[in-house]
């Protein structure tokens, strides 16, 4: 085993180790006393339920953690990697091909191997606490909608970043950015009106109170927007969100129809001015650029990398290829990638602070926006008292508590 296989078989390590510690420290920092800001709301035998909930969640995860860990490490140790590649060689397809293949059938028996897991979790976990709503057949057709979507979009896609690599030369990690860099922001514009509706039905929001009201704050903002839309999250969850996609005149912002039925209009109007906020701040076009940029760097990295011998031999792999080249990277890759996502989390924790910041401030209504985030923690049974260590690790929202205190402040308030 040379120095890259342990530097990769560190980090699968410390990243399980470090994810079991925060779960472990969650569990204990679970509180059974309510916290005093939801006790007008909240009823004893519900928050009980959200600790469960969470438990519940926790333990199937760490199942699927150790039994991911395990099929990667047995397949790597038994020169699967090698094996498979030794098969896909014998076909001479050429390189593109060879590599679509290879790829294609690791993907393929991923998914078949999580296939149970995400089963379970959304028939057994989900529906255990009321929240499913998913019947088998659309299980089935959103599976099959997202292979063909994978094969549509992600071969394409797949094949220009082989052939790039394969004949572009030095300068082909370059050409790869600019083209991954044009292929990201067309799929932004075309997600929200040819790829979302085939999983979800995205309707107008009809004339009323509602409409009128959001239409009105988003005039007073000078926010442009034609329409809310509201979706049918209902099908598969009775969990209530709000989203913000798309650019331009193919932008949206989407009303679960659960959140709906389950908030008032100031309610409603608070959770969108949030979603316009971040628009309004630009937190949207930031995170675009900062993930064109990471990309870069990772493709950059990538042709330092690609190419190096240990990195194969780190596999059992005697020749190289562009396809396991990208693979293998992609583990080598990880520190970085475990280290930027926890400053991402942190930036889109401040992003979130901020956008209720303007919602508050913007709607004049902070009360509105404390008691719809009260509403969506209690109907989503979200953990009320997460451990500091799991939100450094995976929030990308401050803890709602924290959200509340801050949205209670007399500054805020006094704005009333």
């Amino acid at each position: 085993m040379n120095a890259i296989a342990l530097i990769i078989l560190a980090t699968l390590l410390v990243d399980f180790a470090l994810n079991v510690l925060a779960d472990r420290l969650n569990l204990k920092n679970l509180r059974t006393v309510l916290p005093k800001s939801f006790e007008d709301i909240y009823d004893a035998d519900r928050y009980r339920q959200s600790q469960q909930y969470l438990r519940a969640h926790t333990r199937f995860g760490w199942f699927a953690s150790v039994f991911n860990l395990t099929v990667l490490l047995v397949f790597w140790f038994a020169k699967g990697f090698a094996l498979l590649d030794a098969w896909v060689r014998a076909l001479a397809l050429g390189p593109i091909l060879n590599g679509l293949i290879y790829i294609g059938i690791l993907i393929l028996m991923k998914g078949l191997l999580s296939l149970p897991l995400g089963i379970y979790s959304t028939f057994i976990i989900e529906a255990r606490f009321g929240f499913n709503k998913t019947t088998p057949a659309t299980y089935i057709l959103d599976l099959l909608k997202g292979l063909l979507l994978a094969v549509l979009l992600g071969v394409p896609l797949l094949a220009a970043i082989l052939a790039f690599f394969e004949y572009g030369g030095p300068h082909a990690w370059w050409f790869c950015w600019i083209g991954v860099t044009l292929y990201m922001l067309t799929v932004q514009f075309i997600a929200p009106t040819w790829i979302m509706p085939l999983f979800n039905k995205f309707t107008p929001l009809e004339d009323g109170e509602l409409k009128s009201a959001i239409l009105k704050y988003a005039k007073g903002i000078e926010f442009p927007l034609e329409n809310v839309y509201q979706m049918d999250g209902s099908r598969r969850s009775t969990k209530s969100n709000a989203f913000f996609t798309g650019f331009g005149r193919h932008k949206r912002i989407v009303l679960f129809d659960t959140l709906i039925k389950q908030h008032t209009v100031r309610e409603l109007v608070a959770i969108l001015a949030h979603e316009m906020g971040h628009y309004k701040k630009k937190h949207i076009r930031q995170s675009l650029i900062l993930g064109i940029l990471q990309t870069g760097l990772m493709l950059f990295l990538l042709a330092q990398f690609i190419t190096y011998q240990g990195l194969f031999d780190a596999f059992y792999m005697p020749q190289q290829s562009v396809y396991a080249g990208m693979l293998f990277f992609a583990m080598l890759y990880a520190p970085i990638d475990f280290f930027s996502g926890i400053l991402m989390q942190l930036r889109s924790r401040r992003n979130e602070t901020a956008a209720d910041q303007f919602a508050a401030e913007t709607t004049q209504d902070p009360e509105s926006m404390v008691s719809a985030l009260k509403k969506l923690s209690i109907h989503n049974l979200s953990n009320l008292t997460p451990h500091p260590f799991y939100v450094f690790l995976n929030y990308s929202h401050p803890p709602v508590l924290q959200r509340i205190q801050m949205l209670s402040n007399p500054v805020l308030a006094g704005s009333n």
